[in-house]
């Protein structure tokens, strides 16, 4: 009797029918187990569980066959190289990834040319707040709980700026309840998360104990040399966490 075919091991699929109608170069689909070998040398904990986990977060959809196998044009591959950068280099959240592929966020901005510390530091600023935004604002724009806002403030993961008796946040505390928000679909709640506040506020006081001298200089130039090294601080210690979280998440996996 014939066992049915591994769907890791299917062979390249003849070019897309809709390509060679339109007249647009022809491409290859390649099975999952194909699309993870392409990726494993810039991505060596891609696996195919991973590449599904995206495709049921609807940041991915490949093709099926009538057998019911993925298969995924270049373009997929890129897609998924682009979200893969995201999360690597720039620590985002899905919901974030999705928003930001829906804006037109492509490959051409991920680069895996660019220094990995240097897309960090892009993403990590000390400086002016930026914009504010009431609760309405935030719970119109991100969909988040009012409750739960609510509670993060009563656990002190969030502050705010009370104004004329109006809470307001700012940019970075925005993109908080943004997280909290994906958390909170796994039950996660704000007293969960008083382990995050207090992590942050004893690394804070770390990185502020290094550079105080500086941060505390009536010279601009040295001020600003502080505020930039106390940036890059941020961007190494955040990397660092990273690191040690997916080791220690190997393994519970294992």
């Amino acid at each position: 009797m014939t066992s049915a075919p591994d769907p890791h091991e299917l062979p390249l699929e003849a070019p897309e029918a809709a390509d060679v109608a339109s007249g647009r170069p022809p491409q290859k689909s390649v099975t999952i187990g194909a699309v993870c070998k392409a990726l494993e040398q810039e991505f060596p904990d891609i696996s195919i569980s991973k590449i599904r986990y995206l495709e049921d977060q609807k940041l991915l959809a490949p093709r099926r066959t009538q057998g019911g196998y993925r298969l995924y044009t270049q373009a997929d591959v890129q897609r998924l190289r682009t979200i893969l950068r995201l999360q690597r280099d720039e620590f985002l959240p899905l919901r974030v990834i999705r928003q930001e592929l829906a804006g037109g966020r492509s490959d051409r901005e991920v680069r895996a040319g660019v220094d990995a510390s240097t897309l960090r530091r892009s993403a990590v600023s000390v400086r002016a707040a930026g914009a504010v935004y009431s609760l309405q604002d935030i719970t119109d724009e991100s969909g988040a709980d009012a409750k739960l806002v609510s509670e993060l403030v009563e656990f002190g993961v969030i502050k705010g700026d009370v104004r004329d008796g109006t809470r307001y946040f700012d940019d970075t505390e925005r993109e908080i309840i943004r997280a909290v928000s994906e958390l909170a679909r796994y039950g996660v709640g704000g007293r969960n998360l008083r382990v995050f506040r207090t992590s942050a506020d004893r690394e804070a006081q770390l990185l502020q104990s290094i550079l105080a001298p500086a941060l505390r200089s009536r010279n601009p130039e040295r001020r600003k040399e502080a505020i930039e090294a106390l940036e890059n601080l941020a961007s190494v210690t955040t990397h660092l966490k990273h690191l040690l979280l997916i080791r220690d998440l190997r393994k519970i996996a294992t």
